[in-house]
């Protein structure tokens, strides 16, 4: 087996079990792997650390997956770490229709691999060399734990680039996916509502809709009874969907995509909504200015948009981004309205998203009071040993 040695001095985060090593860290490679490869890690002095596998071309040269020694990264370590990942979201299995991330990638201790439940389908990412690699041994796994109906490939995401692999994307096993509506998860203590959206595992974001923001949903449509609501990068309108089910006196949707709006509007009337509804296709930057220009006033104003940083090099733009929509967005907002501002971008931290908006505030000339801070949901959870998997932060806001 190749042997990957580590720097004097960069030992401390395998030690502590965090899943990256990166190619600066590495003092030599004892072996010639190939992409994908099981590789031990060890120290200068030869003392074993960790057991991982090797990526070629990414920056993150090692992924690893045991501080074991013992553990062989085999068929069989594959299908009983797939298999902990699944019964550590039992609770919502129970339900056939629910939708739920099964298999997030490092925090289930599977480097690469995405899998997630719509009903009767599975939809996975192989988003590493290791996993795609492994497809075959993936696939059988999941077909004798789950028995799907079918399985899809949606390994579209731009990290595949970083690892040399070419999208790919199309049916692995079984029935090809229709368009089908799921259930939304709920917390633990929360019964599970009957609020459905239509999926499309073929081409629709992500694997078919934003699974992380299913409780958050919830948690913001409790402050939109009776209300005026405008949900900005609206997609599917899965917080629109939540208004109107508390109680929304009146929805207005913005996106850049019709097919979303439209998407959105199917939704609504899946849910036998009648909440008088207007949807607006445009730039939400540009809507959210000439708002401002018109006076228009909401009583709550939602801001979900898409992944504004995908590399450090990126990040002083992307918090101006972050800035001016929040600044638009509570010029708009009718004093004690509510203001609930989400970044799914995760090399903005928490606590830069705070002073983002807070810089926000100060220009708005607006008191904010923060009520909730939200992350992702609970079948999205986040390894203590890798932070890097609690991307998705969000705050509820009463603005004055």
């Amino acid at each position: 087996m190749t042997t990957v040695i580590i720097l004097p001095g960069r030992e401390r985060p395998i030690v502590q079990r965090h899943p990256w090593v990166f190619s600066g860290a590495i003092a030599e490679v004892r072996g010639n792997p190939a992409p994908g490869d099981v590789v031990d890690v060890c120290a200068k002095d030869g003392s074993w650390l960790a057991r991982g596998f090797w990526s070629s071309t990414s920056q993150l040269r090692v992924r690893l997956a045991s501080w074991d020694a013992t553990q062989s990264l085999d068929e069989t370590w594959l299908r009983e770490t797939i298999a902990r990942a699944v019964a550590g979201r039992e609770y919502w299995l129970q339900n056939p229709a629910i939708a739920c991330r099964l298999v997030f990638s490092e925090s289930d201790g599977l480097p690469g691999l995405i899998v997630d439940r719509y009903g009767c389908y599975l939809v996975i990412q192989l988003l590493t060399q290791a996993m795609a690699v492994r497809a075959d041994q993936v696939i059988a796994a999941l077909v004798d734990l789950l028995a799907p109906r079918g399985i899809y490939e949606r390994s579209d995401a731009e990290v595949r680039a970083k690892e040399g692999l070419p999208p790919a994307v199309g049916l692995r096993w079984g029935e090809t996916p229709p368009r089908l509506p799921v259930t939304l998860i709920t917390a633990l203590d929360q019964p599970v509502t009957k609020r459905r959206m239509f999926a499309d595992l073929q081409t629709g974001q992500k694997t078919g809709i934003y699974l992380d923001q299913a409780i958050n949903h919830l948690r913001v449509g409790a402050y939109c009874a009776d209300t005026d609501t405008l949900d900005c990068f609206s997609y599917a309108g899965g917080f629109a969907l939540a208004a109107a089910l508390a109680g929304a006196r009146q929805l207005t949707l913005v996106d850049a995509s019709a097919e979303a709006l439209g998407l959105a509007a199917d939704n609504l009337r899946l849910n036998n909504l009648s909440t008088p509804t207007t949807f607006v296709e445009g730039d939400v930057f540009q809507v959210l200015r000439r708002y401002r220009s018109d006076q228009r006033q909401f009583d709550v104003v939602i801001l979900d948009p898409p992944k504004f940083v995908h590399q450090q090099a990126h990040l002083q733009r992307a918090t101006r981004g972050y800035k001016d929509i929040n600044l638009q967005a509570l010029h708009l907002i009718r004093r004690g309205g509510i203001l609930a501002t989400f970044s799914c971008s995760g090399l903005v931290s928490a606590d830069l998203f705070q002073k983002i908006i807070f810089g926000a505030a100060v220009d708005a000339g607006r008191d904010v009071q923060i009520l909730e801070r939200l992350t992702q949901a609970p079948d999205h959870p986040v390894l203590l040993s890798f932070p890097e998997a609690e991307y998705l932060k969000g705050l509820i806001c009463r603005v004055w």
